[in-house]
């Protein structure tokens, strides 16, 4: 087996027609990537080992560890016998609040409702955002050339994809992971850490839009979620309450809109596909 990080060359036999051929096939990693605040091991997430210092920085704002990027002095990745340790030397305040928190994550491919002990955490009060005027013709522009900033999934049929967009449709970049909340951490901490405005895109996920990847995009302020797949009812809620335009189902020619704030206007103009 070889690997270049991100993926890797198994040995496979494939039965087709009635008949095996051996080839060799890419496939995803997936590994334990555990989360050190301040010394302090807080969350061991399975992700792919890749683009882990924006996955560790979007995690800890979703997740309200941070709640901005000052309170971040200073990330280092580690690679270990048994996965990769991302260290985080984070605020004092900060880091007292976690410990408060009593959180310990362990074991799932990505998750949302990370550490909830009880019911009554489980759903948490959801930011207010504005909504950015996206037209439908920028979604459709961003959904047709999403594939082509997939290249690990391309190669291995096996991991989400997160991608922000402008307004005018151009994906600007892409992050991907085998889990599909790693993926939209990601994606956060990229667009936060190049400091660009969230009110000039949107975020176009590759999954279905559930409830935690409406909270997580509301957190840091992205007003408009697309997702390729469905949205589930709490999803829907989220968005109401927090004023987020929310689409699913985004296929070739045909998108569904669960919510769109009143306030929401797209603009008259039509995007050029050129």
């Amino acid at each position: 087996m070889s690997d270049d990080r991100s993926r890797c060359q198994v040995s496979v036999s494939v039965c087709q027609n009635g008949s095996v051929a051996g080839l060799e096939d890419s496939v995803a990693v997936e590994l334990p990537v555990a989360l050190v605040y301040n010394g302090v091991s807080h969350a061991v997430m399975m992700a792919t080992p890749a683009d882990l210092e924006d996955f560790a920085f979007g995690f800890s704002l979703t997740e309200g560890i941070l709640g901005s990027r000052e309170e971040l002095y200073g990330l280092e990745v580690h690679e270990e016998a048994n996965g990769i340790a991302v260290h985080l030397d984070i605020a004092t305040a900060r880091f007292m609040a976690l410990k408060q928190r009593r959180r310990s994550l362990a074991g799932r491919t990505g998750c949302g409702l990370c550490g909830t002990e009880s019911l009554e955490q489980a759903i948490r009060p959801v930011a207010s955002v504005v909504a950015p005027p996206v037209p439908d013709e920028a979604i459709q522009l961003a959904l047709e050339a999403l594939h082509w900033h997939q290249p690990l999934q391309r190669d291995t049929g096996a991991v989400h994809a997160a991608a922000w967009c402008g307004l005018d449709g151009e994906v600007v970049m892409t992050r991907e992971d085998v889990g599909r909340h790693n993926a939209l951490d990601k994606l956060i901490g990229a667009v936060l850490k190049q400091r660009l405005d969230v009110q000039q895109g949107f975020a176009l996920v590759s999954s279905r839009a559930s409830y935690e990847m409406v909270h997580k995009s509301a957190s840091v302020g992205i007003g408009c979620l697309v997702a390729v797949s469905a949205a589930t009812s709490l999803a829907i809620e989220q968005a109401q309450q927090a004023g987020l335009k929310l689409v699913g189902f985004a296929r070739p020619g045909r998108h569904v809109i669960y919510h769109q704030p009143a306030a929401e206007v797209a603009p008259a103009y039509h995007v050029s596909g050129g």
